[in-house]
């Protein structure tokens, strides 16, 4: 058992160990192949974005020159003072900046003052400045041009300077700057959602499309460098040593990784020349991992699954063989166990065709206990109409012998009234004696049923001096059951509403009848003394009776109960509050297809 528990251990561990080794190896293969697809995304920006830059700035290039060369521009850098020359250039460089495009426009003097600019009536004229400490003064009056991104020091908007010297017979006279402002582009990537910027030739961004790369160093900056942006006043107003790098890693060559608050970037780079600066585009990395890790948990799933499937093959076979194993077992036990269910089977049938034939019994029994009850009026009910019928018949012979026709035809008229009397009262006893087997519930009368009940113990009824009067709903509608055994129950329940009353002062007994939507209500009240409560909690016990011994069998009510429910109907026995007692027997509507449904007593 140890050595079974050890096995499961460690097949166990191997396939975890399994299981996470193809996660990984895919996770890891996921993760490259989409690195290198978002690589070459950056790679593709960068591309395009390079274009955009260039043309942005060619767009501008050729105006320091062509400035140069215009007559007033010269006329002023040669005469100093003249306010007819300098309003003239002023003219001219502001009619120059409406056609071009260009920021701003001016003309600088060898000593780097300002003498004429686009701007010369704006509050923040350039008119008056000194800007002999700029990179693009100093470039251009040492090679003819320069070129410098820097934050204005006098309108604080950063901007693109291009510069171009003015020689006249070889002799260096000024300098003519203009100013681009290169806003637009970036937010021209803003929009587009592009995370695109420019960074100067120490590392630092001045143009982004996402604001939180404006002035920040793409790593960290040198003591030195820091202090020659401070002597250029290049980013004037802002605080550089103090921003947070962009991407203290490397991530390959020519890429870096940048940390913002909401995702980790690929960061490309391409240089632009001559200026030294870099093109920057960057791209989120968590769409390369969301896509490794789904890689990664699909593979182990799969991985779960075929071992899985390994698993639940190697069961099943184990299974299977203990099938075939147990199958011999099993075929035994089955071939046993119907032996004994057929065995069992045999019983019960023998045993409810016993228990049927016991109710048959039971229910005729109960009929021949009525009858013997009813014996003595049956007798008194029979003799008298066959006494009259006697002394009838003599009569009719004497008036015979007298001649007297009128007389003979009377008395013979009456003597066939006797003679159906007794056959209908002969009819219903044979009816009610039979031993018919009743079939599924039928549509029966029961008007009729009540009527011919109330005939055969009409008898017992004169004998008792009990007046019995029945009130029938017109036109009862027919009900589910057996005419024969409903009969046996309302001859059982009137006989008893009959005994009922034998001690009561007025001995009546009172059978109605009527229909609503639940079916046909039948009630049988008497003026005898009622039920006690004692006795009224065992009324329907089999062989349960008040009577002396051999008066009755104590079945009568539960038969008749029996009988009723058989027939979807419903028993009930209530006190009545005059007194006596008030018997309701309710009975279900036929129908077609009659619905069996035990009905509940209004």
């Amino acid at each position: 058992m140890q050595s079974i528990q050890r096995r499961r251990v460690w097949l166990g561990l191997v396939a975890v160990f399994v299981v996470a080794g193809v996660a990984l190896g895919c996770w890891r293969l996921a993760y490259l192949r989409q690195f290198g697809e978002v690589e070459r995304q950056v790679q593709d920006r960068l591309t395009i974005n390079l274009r955009s830059v260039e043309s942005e700035i060619e767009r501008f290039r050729y105006l320091p020159g062509v400035i140069g060369q215009d007559g007033r521009v010269v006329a002023a850098l040669q005469q100093p003072g003249s306010m007819t020359s300098s309003g003239a250039a002023n003219g001219y460089l502001q009619a120059v900046r409406g056609m071009s495009g260009a920021d701003e426009l001016y003309v600088l003097n060898l000593a780097g003052q300002t003498i004429a600019a686009s701007n010369w009536d704006e509050p923040g004229s350039f008119v008056g400045h000194n800007y002999a400490f700029r990179p693009y003064f100093l470039d251009a009056m040492a090679t003819g041009s320069g070129r410098f991104y820097a934050v204005g020091v006098t309108t604080g908007k950063p901007g693109y300077f291009l510069s171009g010297r003015v020689d006249i017979g070889g002799e260096p006279i000024g300098v003519v700057v203009a100013k681009v402002d290169m806003g637009p582009l970036a937010m021209t990537w803003a929009a587009a959602g592009e995370m695109s910027a420019v960074a100067d030739r120490d590392g630092i961004v001045f143009l982004s499309g996402d604001p939180r790369w404006n002035y920040r160093p793409l790593q960290t900056l040198a003591g030195d460098t820091i202090e020659l942006l401070q002597a250029e006043r290049r980013y004037d107003g802002i605080d550089i040593a103090a921003a947070a790098p962009l991407a203290p890693a490397e991530a390959a060559a020519g890429s870096l990784l940048i940390n913002l608050p909401d995702d980790t970037y690929l960061l490309g780079r391409r240089a632009i020349e001559p200026d030294g600066w870099q093109l920057l585009s960057a791209l989120p990395l968590e769409p390369v991992e969301r896509e490794a890790r789904l890689v990664g948990g699909l593979a182990a799933l799969i991985a779960i699954l075929g071992l899985g499937a390994l698993v639940f093959a190697n069961q099943r076979r184990q299974i299977v063989r203990l099938k075939l194993e147990q199958n011999v077992i099993l075929e035994r036990r089955v071939a046993e166990r119907t032996q004994a269910l057929a065995h069992e089977v045999e019983e019960r049938r023998r045993t409810e065709a016993e228990l049927r034939a016991t109710q048959e019994n039971l229910i005729h029994a109960a009929k021949l206990a009525a009858l013997g009850r009813m014996s003595a009026a049956i007798v008194h009910e029979v003799s008298q109409p066959l006494s009259a019928l006697d002394n009838t018949l003599a009569a009719a012979d004497l008036h015979a012998q007298r001649d007297a026709p009128a007389e003979v035809h009377r008395n013979l008229g009456n003597a066939r009234n006797l003679l159906r009397r007794m056959q209908r009262t002969v009819k219903h006893l044979r009816t009610f004696s039979s031993r018919r087997e009743p079939g599924p519930p039928e549509a029966v009368n029961i008007a009729t049923v009540l009527e011919a009940a109330l005939d055969i113990v009409a008898p017992q009824a004169r004998d008792g001096a009990v007046r019995v009067e029945k009130a029938l709903g017109p036109e009862l509608p027919r009900v589910a059951g057996n005419a024969v055994r409903l009969e046996q129950v309302f001859i059982n329940l009137v006989l008893n509403a009959i005994e009922a009353t034998a001690e009561a002062e007025n001995r009546e007994v009172r059978v109605t009848a009527r229909s609503d939507e639940r079916g046909v209500s039948v009630e049988i009240a008497d003026t005898g003394p009622g039920i006690p409560q004692t006795v009224r909690e065992r009324l329907f016990e089999p062989f349960f009776t008040t009577k002396s011994t051999g008066e009755s069998l104590g079945l009568g009510l539960s038969i008749s109960r029996t009988l009723v429910e058989e027939f979807g109907g419903a028993l009930r026995f209530d006190v009545r509050p005059g007194g006596g007692t008030l018997v309701s027997v309710v009975l279900p509507l036929y129908q077609a297809e009659p619905v069996r449904k035990r009905l509940a007593p209004a």
